[in-house]
C-alpha cells in the first residue's frame, strides 16, 4: 500500500496508539472472565492445585510465544533485573494467585473484583512510597471515600450476606496484586513485557511447586470442565492477558493503566449474574461503588493538550 503523496507519517501510524488500548480491552476482557470462572471451579478444587495447574497453562504458553517471537533466542535479564523478575512472579503469579482462588470460596466473583480493583488506589500510594510521586490531595481524598465503602462491605460481612474471611482474603489479594504491579513496572525499565511475563510465570510455577503432591491426590476427582477452566485460565487471563498488560504498561503510565481495570467490576457483574446466577448483596454493591469512586478520584487527571501521542 502506498500513502498520499503529501502524508508525512506512514499509513500505519495514526493506528499504531490503538495497540495499547487493545491490550488494554482484551487485559479487562479476560481478567474480568477470570473472576467468574474461578468462582465456577471453587467448589472442585482447591485453591493451591488450581493455581499450579493454571500457571503450569500459562508456562507452556508462553514458552511457545517466545519461542516463537524471540525465534528461539529469548533475550534474559540478569542480576538485578533478573531477580526482580522473580519477586514480580512470585508475588503476583503465585501468591495472589492462591489468594484470589481462595477468595472466590467465600465471597461471589463480583464482590471480590470490586474489592480487588483497590490495587490502582494501592498503587498510587506505592508509587508515593517507593516511587517519590507527589502525595496529592486527590489521592488523599481517594483513599478516605474507598476506606469508607470497604466499611459498607465489612458491614454487608456483618449481616451474614457475606463472609468476613473471604473479604479479609480478598484485601490481601488486593495488596498482593499492587505488590506485582509496582515491581513489574521497575523490571519493565529494561525488560520487555513478553520476556517479563514467561519469567514471572515461570517463577510462580516454581513458588507452587510444593502444591504438586496436593495436585495429584485431587486429580482424579476434578471434572473435565474443571481442568480446562485451569488451563484457560492459564492461556488467557495469565499467559496474553498479562502480556497485553505489560505491553500497556510499556505505553502508558502506571496509573493510567491500572485505572483501567474499573471496569473489570461491571463486566464481572454482569458475567456472573448471566452464567452464575450470582450477584452481590446490595450493601457490598454500595460499597463496592463507593470504592471504586474512591480509586476512579484518587487516578483522575486533568486533559493536557500536548500529548498527541497518547490516545485521548
Amino acid at each position: 500500500m502506498t500513502s498520499s503523496a503529501g502524508s508525512s507519517r506512514p499509513a500505519g501510524a495514526a493506528t499504531r496508539p490503538l495497540l495499547p488500548l487493545a491490550a488494554v480491552l482484551t487485559t479487562v476482557l479476560m481478567w474480568a472472565s477470570a473472576f467468574v470462572v474461578i468462582r465456577w471451579a471453587a467448589p472442585d478444587i482447591s485453591p493451591g492445585p488450581l493455581a499450579l495447574l493454571r500457571l503450569l497453562a500459562g508456562s507452556v504458553t508462553l514458552t511457545v510465544l517466545v519461542l516463537l517471537v524471540r525465534r528461539g533466542r529469548p533475550r534474559l535479564p540478569r542480576g538485578k533485573a533478573l531477580v526482580l523478575t522473580g519477586v514480580f512472579g512470585v508475588a503476583w503469579f503465585a501468591i495472589y494467585t492462591v489468594a484470589f482462588n481462595w477468595a472466590g470460596h467465600y465471597l461471589d466473583a463480583g464482590t471480590i473484583a470490586m474489592i480487588v480493583n483497590l490495587s490502582p488506589l494501592l498503587t498510587a500510594l506505592g508509587a508515593v512510597l517507593f516511587f517519590k510521586e507527589a502525595f496529592s490531595r486527590r489521592l488523599f481524598l481517594g483513599m478516605g471515600i474507598s476506606l469508607a465503602g470497604i466499611a459498607l462491605i465489612a458491614v454487608a460481612g456483618s449481616t451474614g450476606r457475606l463472609a468476613l474471611t473471604g473479604i479479609l482474603i480478598a484485601l490481601a489479594a488486593a495488596f498482593l496484586y499492587t505488590t506485582g504491579m509496582l515491581v513489574q513496572k521497575v523490571v519493565l525499565r529494561t525488560v520487555d513485557p513478553l520476556t517479563a511475563t514467561w519469567l514471572g510465570c515461570l517463577a510462580g510455577t516454581l513458588a507452587l511447586l510444593p502444591f504438586a503432591a496436593q495436585t495429584a491426590a485431587e486429580w482424579e476427582g476434578v471434572s473435565a470442565g474443571t481442568l480446562l477452566a485451569a488451563v484457560y485460565m492459564g492461556v488467557g487471563p495469565t499467559a496474553l492477558a498479562f502480556w497485553c498488560w505489560g505491553y500497556a504498561m510499556n505505553h502508558f503510565s502506571t496509573g493510567r493503566v491500572a485505572s483501567s481495570t474499573l471496569a473489570v467490576p461491571a463486566v464481572v457483574i454482569l458475567l456472573s449474574a448471566a452464567t452464575l446466577g450470582e450477584i452481590p448483596p446490595p450493601m457490598a454493591i454500595l460499597g463496592g461503588g463507593v470504592c471504586l469512586a474512591g480509586v476512579a478520584v484518587s487516578q483522575w487527571r486533568r486533559s493536557r493538550p500536548r500529548r498527541s501521542h497518547l490516545p485521548a
